[in-house]
């Protein structure tokens, strides 16, 4: 008997075996990727939708004891919160660093706020905001 005679008809008595586990990764990569898409615009709606007020800084001015600072809010009407900003010397020491508060109903704030420091101060960084 030759192997083409015990062969049996394709597609008589179901699927092979390799084909069941093929359909079975198949559905398990679409569960898992759909996961995966659910989770990544859960964080995305976390980090956008959630975050009440952010700011830019726009431009510095290093004075003799301070850093003039002019930074640009966006937040929601009504909401209030802080942003965080420090100043660096030239070699990278922390000079100093402050809390400046922002509330009202506006929703777009142009301020320019002084941040006191120890030395001379190269720079100005915005370290984040946070909604209270």
């Amino acid at each position: 008997m030759s192997t083409a005679a015990t062969k049996l008809p394709e597609g008589r008595y179901g699927r092979s075996s390799d084909e069941r586990a093929d359909h079975k990764l198949k559905i398990a990569g679409a569960v898992l990727g759909a996961l995966l898409l659910a989770m990544i615009g859960y964080f995305a709606w976390h980090y956008v939708g959630q975050n009440k007020i952010s700011a830019e800084v726009i431009t510095f001015e290093q004075k003799k004891d301070s850093v003039q600072v002019h930074l640009e809010v966006r937040k929601d009407a009504g909401a209030s919160g802080y942003c965080t900003i420090r100043s660096q010397a030239e070699n990278g020491a922390e000079v100093g660093r402050a809390d400046f508060r922002f509330s009202g109903d506006a929703t777009r704030i142009d301020k320019v706020v002084t941040l006191r420091t120890t030395s001379p101060g190269t720079t100005a960084e915005l370290l984040g905001c946070h909604a209270d």
